[in-house]
């Protein structure tokens, strides 16, 4: 069988190709057949929309990040004693290479800035890892976290309350379903120190964030509670008919979920006890009661409940 010609059309034989970079297809300009797709693009991953841009981001090696303190810009001397041939350095140029090693560390983190931010980014790997936060998410934590480093309000606050509040305003900011009190279990700090810096990067970075919605913690409270689909769209709709009615002005957003998820849940036949739910949610009993006498007397809800 012969080899195809991607410079030639296999319908009309046609010679004047496209090639659409933005969805990797070679395209026939005469009878528009897709030639061949899913071109690997070999060029950068930025854009750049003037000589003067493309100059300015044109860089070798890996990509530079925030959550690092230097940004992945500076350099490092290796730990293994040996030359560029592989072979053994002799004791005194090793003594040598030791110094210099030494002094390079000191000298990247040589301003008290840097010392913080070095901390604090190693501080923000353990969050990440052991909340599973995404990449993007530890990027736009370690932006916020920055910007109240360059404005030098962290000094003499904990270094660890702030990240901590950066973290959850980047939740917030992102729409994950997070509380404080998810925090709370990997932290050393008071909580009620992590909500005066929170209210302090607000108030400081002008940032306008909207109230969270109570269906975005319904899907992790039935992954938590092993509740079905139907149980979890159900839910919803009855939040959003609270919404409608006015009900959610000034409730917290975990005890409508939960009290919605109560009544789904027995609506649906897979009844969980406001206990389970209370844990789940992380709020008391009684708020999950409140909350759930308030949706069945203002909805009018006709739940079977088991006694």
């Amino acid at each position: 069988m012969p080899e195809k010609d991607l410079n030639l059309c296999t319908e009309c034989g046609n010679k004047n190709l496209i090639s659409d970079d933005s969805r990797g297809e070679i395209i026939c300009n005469n009878c528009g057949l897709v030639i061949t797709q899913k071109i690997i693009d070999s060029g950068p991953e930025w854009r750049a929309f003037s000589s003067e841009e493309a100059n300015r981001k044109v860089r070798v090696g890996a990509p530079t990040t925030l959550t690092l303190h230097d940004k992945g810009l500076s350099t490092m001397i290796g730990w293994k004693n040996k030359d560029a041939f592989g072979k053994i350095i002799s004791p005194k140029m090793k003594a040598e290479v030791y110094r210099l090693r030494k002094w390079h560390v000191r000298t990247r983190t040589n301003k008290s800035i840097d010392r913080n931010l070095a901390y604090a980014m190693n501080e923000l790997d353990r969050f990440s890892s052991q909340l599973n936060l995404s990449k993007d998410l530890k990027e736009s934590s370690a932006h916020i976290y920055r910007k109240m480093a360059n404005k030098n309000l962290i000094r003499g606050r904990s270094i660890e309350a702030m990240l901590i509040a950066s973290i959850y305003a980047a939740c917030r900011l992102n729409f994950i379903p997070k509380t404080l009190d998810d925090f709370i279990e990997f932290a050393c700090v008071d909580k009620k120190k992590i909500a005066r810096c929170y209210r302090l990067i607000l108030n400081e970075l002008r940032i306008n964030i909207q109230v969270s919605s109570p269906i975005n913690f319904i899907p992790r409270f039935c992954a938590e509670l092993n509740l079905s689909g139907s149980t979890q769209n159900r839910a919803a709709e009855i939040l959003k008919l609270a919404n409608k009615f006015r009900i959610t002005a000034g409730k917290a957003p975990t005890g409508l979920a939960g009290a919605a998820l109560y009544v789904a849940a027995i609506q649906e036949g897979e009844r969980r006890t406001q206990k389970e739910i209370s844990i789940a949610a992380g709020v008391t009993e009684a708020t999950i009661r409140n909350r759930y006498k308030e949706l069945v007397n203002q909805l009018k809800l006709q739940s079977q409940i088991i006694s």
